[in-house]
């Protein structure tokens, strides 16, 4: 029983032993938890603090910033309304000044005005006191001659008027006669003044050109192996190809000039390359035929400025261009046309007409030798007018075109100029050459016959006319056809041209297969 009562002691002392050290301990940490928690307070308030200053700072930067912004506008406006002001006051002093000229003005006119009415009665005065006078002189005059007044006017008026009528008949005379010699005199000093304005070089034109080698091993390639390089050049350009003796230099003869630049500029291209041979010399040309289309527009262009026009359609430029490879009589019609177009304008100038229309039908009055007549009939008149018209030019303009060469009426001043200019570039000493056209018509001819016939693809005068190279289509002249249209082609050139020697027509009859791999 003792030992159940002590056991019981021992665990009540135990239970309470235990509740008292859980109570101390807990209390302890209760302690500690509300330290830290002050702790984690004060360093919240502390960054809290931290922040509201430097949010505060931050506020604080941008007010600054944005007063100063305004100030700075302000400033700005203030000083716009200061030069505003200063520009109102300088218009109120000049107003002031002006009112002040108005004034002194007003007053003097008022000032005038009264003494010319001053004078004016003064003038009435002395007029009545001369009627009065000339009154008392005619009736002394009448009764001294025996006759009225009406009968001594009318004797005076018949004597007059027969005076008056031998007087005017002499001096309409002298003034027709001066008149007829001012204009001749006033018409060769605008002619003259037209051409020293206008005078420029004249340069004719020839039938070869020379292109420039690197070295004389150049033209073993031109020539290629067994000649195939120098024929397929001469197909494809229609140029004759000259290699001589002469050291590191070709020479491409042709008549047409666009095709002997155009063989020039292919022929440098493929020197310039070194790769010489049959597909290359078709590759070079057809390249250098675009090239050209584009060297012709802006020479157009270039002539436009030169005489001072714009505004031309881009065909007629174009057109235009191409006069720079056309001769008449061998004179450049490019560098023709422009000094047509400056003597023209010059003498509309000088006798009041529309300078600017002036020009530009003297620049277009030649525009039909640019279309190839091969393929069309008529005159370059004829051609130029449709083509002009085609693009909407001026009724003058297109007058001019048509009758420069006198062949219509003109419907204005302006054609009969460009007649007079057209006279003046092709008369002077040294601007055209007879022997020249002839010769450049004669080629044309033997190209219009070859071309004349079926299955003809191109036909080319080389050797100064003294052959014709013709092209035919495989599919439509066999081998035994190309004999009988040399012939023929030769029979017909003979009996409708004209030319020293013979004649040698080739016909070249081509097949190529092509395949890829």
């Amino acid at each position: 029983m003792l030992t159940v009562v002590l056991i019981l002691l021992i665990a009540i002392i135990a239970f309470g032993l235990g509740w008292f050290v859980n109570s101390w301990l807990g209390q302890n940490s209760l302690q500690k938890a509300e330290q830290q928690a002050r702790e984690i307070l004060d360093a919240a308030k502390e960054e809290a603090e931290d922040e509201k200053k430097e949010k505060l700072l931050e506020a604080e930067e941008e007010i600054f910033q944005l007063k100063q912004q305004l100030e700075e506008e302000f400033e700005a406006k203030k000083k716009t309304l200061q030069n505003l002001e200063n520009e109102l006051a300088n218009r109120e002093n000049n107003l002031d000044r002006k009112a002040d000229l108005i004034y002194k003005k007003d007053r003097d006119l008022f000032l005038r005005e009264r003494e010319l009415k001053n004078r004016e009665n003064q003038l009435n005065l002395k007029q009545e006191k001369l009627n009065q006078l000339l009154d008392e002189q005619n009736k002394k005059l009448e009764s001294i001659a025996g006759l009225t007044r009406e009968e001594a006017k009318q004797l005076l008026l018949d004597n007059l008027l027969e005076s008056a009528k031998k007087e005017a008949s002499t001096a309409v005379y002298q003034i027709l006669e001066e008149a007829q010699k001012e204009a001749q005199s006033k018409a060769k000093d605008i002619i003259i003044s037209a051409m020293q304005q206008s005078a420029s070089d004249h340069a004719i034109e020839s039938t070869v050109a020379v292109v420039t080698l690197p070295n004389d091993e150049m033209k073993g390639r031109i020539i290629g192996r067994e000649g195939r390089n120098i024929r397929a050049f001469e197909i494809v350009t229609g140029i004759d190809v000259i290699v001589d003796d002469t050291p590191e230099a070709v020479i491409l003869s042709g008549y047409d000039p666009y095709r002997r630049e155009l063989a020039r500029l292919t022929m440098e291209k493929l020197v310039n390359d070194g790769r010489i041979h049959p597909g290359r010399i078709e590759e070079t040309y057809e390249k250098t035929v675009q090239e050209m289309d584009e060297f012709l527009r802006e020479l157009g262009e270039q002539a436009l400025i030169d005489v001072g026009l714009h505004g031309l359609h881009q065909d007629l430029t174009y057109m235009l261009g191409k006069l720079r490879y056309r001769t008449s009589f061998g004179q450049n019609v490019l560098q023709h046309s422009k000094e047509v177009a400056i003597i023209s304008g010059i003498m509309a100038a000088e006798l009041g007409l529309d300078e600017q229309l002036a020009r530009r039908a003297g620049l277009l009055h030649d525009i039909g030798r640019a279309v190839d007549r091969r393929n069309v009939e008529g005159s370059h008149t004829e051609l130029g007018y449709e083509l002009a018209k085609k693009y909407g030019e001026n009724p003058i303009v297109l007058n001019a075109i048509l009758g420069h060469h006198g062949e219509v009426e003109p419907i204005s001043p302006i054609t009969i100029l460009v007649q007079i200019a057209n006279d003046i570039s092709r008369s002077r000493p040294g601007a055209r050459r007879e022997v020249i056209e002839n010769f450049v018509t004669r080629m044309e001819s033997f190209e219009e016959i070859a071309m004349s016939f079926e299955g003809v693809k191109a036909a080319y005068a080389i050797q100064a006319g003294k052959e014709v190279r013709v092209i035919i289509d495989h599919e439509k002249v066999d081998d035994v056809a190309s004999f009988n249209l040399a012939s023929e082609i030769a029979k017909k050139i003979q009996n409708e041209t004209d030319y020293p020697g013979q004649v040698k027509v080739v016909v070249i009859r081509e097949f190529r297969a092509f395949d890829f791999a």
